[in-house]
């Protein structure tokens, strides 16, 4: 894991718009992937996945959804927000 000195310096380097290395970006979604997987709000998802947004009850949103990605089971679905 990188040290804070490096979190740091990849912080600055973004501010200024200049962009990290392509090993750089891979390492600290790695560190990421492996904070986030310990929460215990974080739900794992097969993929491939559709993402949603949200859907608002509109159940004829969720009809064109379904015609346009494939129905359920065979296409797996991830709903961002309110589908109530």
């Amino acid at each position: 894991m990188p040290s804070h000195v490096d979190l740091d310096r990849q912080i600055e380097h973004l501010m200024q718009c200049k962009p990290l290395a392509e090993a750089e970006v891979k390492a600290l979604c790695e560190q990421a992937r492996a904070v986030l997987v310990e929460e215990w709000n974080v739900q794992p998802v097969k993929c491939p996945v559709t993402v949603c947004g949200d859907i608002h009850g509109q159940f004829h949103d969720l009809v064109e959804l379904f015609r346009i990605g494939g129905n359920a089971p065979d296409t797996n679905y991830l709903f961002m927000g309110d589908y109530v």
